[in-house]
């Protein structure tokens, strides 16, 4: 969300980052809605001023002895005025940011040009491409194969886009989320948070998910949403609060269960664990001091990346260009994870700096050595979705008789076991 008066300042460099996102011109509209604001807030700080004069009026003319009708009448017919003037402020007011809180951020310099994910940029590869002397399977043909994986029986109990997941696959998908955890917070300097999976309104408001996206959302009969991802809780940490400048950077991870409708995608990934209502993932959040936020993005998505290269799995990752980036993100990285059935890499954590778009929403800040507060810069990233790392590893690991090997790093995870089959 953007400040109007920053927009009044620059309306030309608004609407230029807004067209490199397929954007249509934003700012006459909302500027005239500012215009009209700002002449009723005229109106009524001249009618407070008269009202002021005219209450004096009155006291002097009683004091004298004086008629004071005339003075007296004044007033209530600036009172009824104001009253017109201030619920016509009240109104533009809410109407002016709810259209700046459904306008998306503006792309950094560095984002590429371009108007779909067929434009984005990969910026770098890492891993060898496994080379198999048999068919690879998709790792819900493997899962069903050993007994482990049951879609089925999910949607018996809950519908399409659920799994459940016994025995071994399940000890895996609980040892990788340990990992990851483990990774961020004895490597990478993170504090681990447990979260609440339910949120009101204004915490998905604060993240951005809110007015725009409601329908990805579960909502419950409580007025409380399902979270769609961790960023939610662990962002909204420093909602409404002022950070000590010494204090940042702040870095939090928390695992989390996700949920999404995933609303428009229908017919996409309908089988397997790609696309879930329901699914694990390990949140990276960090809060930093707006100096240094594009260097904290580039070491964000080296921890996710560094996940990845413990697990040997290999990855690729893209920048994506201004027409596929998030309502949000000033700038992303997609981290995308190598898939044999598919023979092409999909994406398993996605990282972006936010500037002080869900900041200035949250009213999220820090002081500054002079004693001001400012506004915080906020990124995050995916640390990883541990579904789709789940997915990986089976895929990349498989043998030709349906069994997976463990990588090395996960084995005393797994009670030093080697293979699932």
């Amino acid at each position: 969300m953007f400040d109007i008066k920053a927009i009044r300042e620059n309306p030309e460099h608004f609407d230029g980052a807004w067209a490199r996102r397929g954007m249509e011109p934003q700012s006459a509209s909302l500027l005239a809605m500012d215009a009209e604001l700002r002449t009723k807030q005229t109106e009524l700080q001249e009618c407070q001023s008269r009202r002021n004069d005219a209450s004096k009026a009155i006291g002097m003319a009683k004091s004298k002895g004086e008629d004071a009708s005339s003075a007296m009448r004044e007033v209530g017919e600036l009172k009824s005025k104001m009253g017109d003037l201030e619920e016509d402020v009240r109104t533009l007011t809410e109407n002016l940011n709810s259209a700046l809180s459904q306008i998306d951020n503006i792309p950094d310099a560095d984002v590429p040009d371009g108007k779909s994910e067929d434009d984005n940029v990969e910026i770098r590869k890492w891993g060898d491409i496994p080379s198999f002397d048999f068919e690879p399977k998709q790792h819900f043909d493997l899962g069903e194969g050993l007994g482990q994986m049951d879609f089925e029986g999910a949607a018996k109990m809950s519908g399409a886009r659920f799994v459940i997941l016994r025995s071994d696959l399940a000890k895996l998908e609980r040892a990788l989320s340990g990992f990851m955890l483990d990774m961020h917070t004895n490597e990478f300097g993170y504090e681990e948070v447990s979260v609440p999976v339910l949120v009101r309104d204004q915490a998905l408001y604060g993240t951005s998910q809110l007015p725009k996206f409601e329908e990805d959302l579960f909502k419950t009969t409580t007025d409380h949403y399902l979270i769609p991802t961790g960023e939610v809780p662990l962002t909204n940490l420093v909602s409404n609060s002022i950070v000590e400048e010494n204090k940042l950077p702040l870095r939090f991870t928390c695992l989390s269960t996700c949920f999404r409708s995933e609303a428009g995608s229908a017919g996409r990934d309908t089988r397997g664990m790609i696309r879930q209502h329901q699914f694990e993932k390990v949140e990276m959040v960090q809060f930093v001091h707006p100096d240094s936020s594009w260097d904290a993005l580039e070491e964000l998505v080296g921890h996710a990346e560094n996940i990845l290269q413990k697990l040997d799995l290999p990855y690729r990752t893209v920048i994506l260009c201004g027409g596929d980036l998030g309502f949000s993100a000033a700038k992303t990285y997609d981290i995308e994870v190598w898939l044999p059935s598919q023979g092409k890499y999909r994406e398993i954590s996605s990282c972006s700096n936010f500037t002080d778009f869900q900041a200035r929403r949250m009213k999220a800040r820090y002081r500054n050595i002079q004693g001001k507060p400012e506004l915080l810069h906020t990124i995050n990233g995916s640390g990883l979705a541990v579904g789709r790392t789940l997915l990986a590893v089976m895929e990349n690991y498989q043998r030709e008789d349906g069994s997976i090997d463990i990588p090395a790093i996960l084995q005393p995870m797994m009670n030093g076991k080697t293979s699932i089959g």
